[in-house]
């Protein structure tokens, strides 16, 4: 019984690519125990690999989370980011947001903030910032992109060299020794040019992501002024920031979150 379970266990991620535990859970009528279970046996014969929010096939490498599983996963500690992230924004600013559910909070938290330019492709995000009539929104031209639920392209890259920005809020699958990685090519340029044309770097992630690793890096360590999170990570990645001068920006636990 157990063995058949694996082996449709096994199929099943193969043929969804992503899915997240909850999901297995329903699929096959079994405990969150029985689920971590039988996954602890696929990633011992290497069938499967972790990726935020859930495993993925292995043959598929680090595969994108869909953008709907990566809104809900942790939404308190999002909004605890997105907080501590927006007091890094000055009146008058031009910021970049970037695409991803955890640099959309930012938003929510700017509405005291005067004359606040935002140039995003994050649909999320100019959505959020409709009810703000202080923050001006500037929207990156491309196509449609439902995975990320973001404009990409060409056109993108193109209109955002085109800024002066003051600050970026980046977005990333996972921050490891070998960088900030993401797990979408259409995003990846899109990314490094938002890097390239900011005056501040901020990376927006939370504690999970410590350590994991995407398909691509798009900026080292040291493209960062600092790492927005929600909970200190372990030692060896507070060292590494600060063997490459990136400040670790943590929220006031003391400050109420939006509800």
């Amino acid at each position: 019984m157990k063995a058949s379970r694996i082996l449709d266990m096994e199929k099943y991620i193969t043929v969804k690519g992503t899915v997240s535990m909850e999901e297995l859970q329903r699929q096959f009528h079994v405990s969150a125990n029985t689920v971590r279970r039988d996954i602890a046996e696929l990633l011992r014969r290497d069938a499967v690999e972790k990726v935020y929010g859930g495993v993925c096939a292995k043959h598929t490498g680090q595969a994108l989370t869909p953008y709907e599983m990566r809104r809900i996963s942790g939404e308190e500690a999002k909004e605890q980011i997105g907080r501590a992230a927006a007091a890094l924004v000055g009146d008058g600013d031009v910021i970049f947001i970037d695409s991803g559910t955890t640099t959309l909070h930012v938003i929510d938290y700017l509405q005291d903030k005067r004359d606040v330019t935002v140039i995003t492709h994050n649909l999320g995000a100019i959505v959020r910032a409709l009810p703000y009539e202080n923050i001006h929104v500037i929207v990156l031209p491309g196509s449609l992109r439902r995975k990320t639920n973001s404009m990409t392209g060409s056109d993108s890259v193109k209109a955002m060299k085109k800024y002066n920005i003051r600050s970026a809020f980046m977005a990333a699958t996972g921050l490891s020794v070998h960088g900030a990685t993401n797990s979408s090519a259409q995003e990846y340029d899109i990314k490094q040019a938002a890097v390239e044309c900011s005056d501040r770097v901020y990376l927006l992630v939370d504690r999970r992501k410590f350590g994991v690793t995407g398909m691509m890096t798009f900026a080292g360590v040291d493209s960062f002024d600092a790492v927005v999170t929600n909970e200190a990570p372990d030692e060896v990645y507070q060292a590494l920031l600060r063997e490459n001068g990136v400040a670790l920006i943590l929220p006031d636990p003391a400050e109420p979150i939006h509800s």
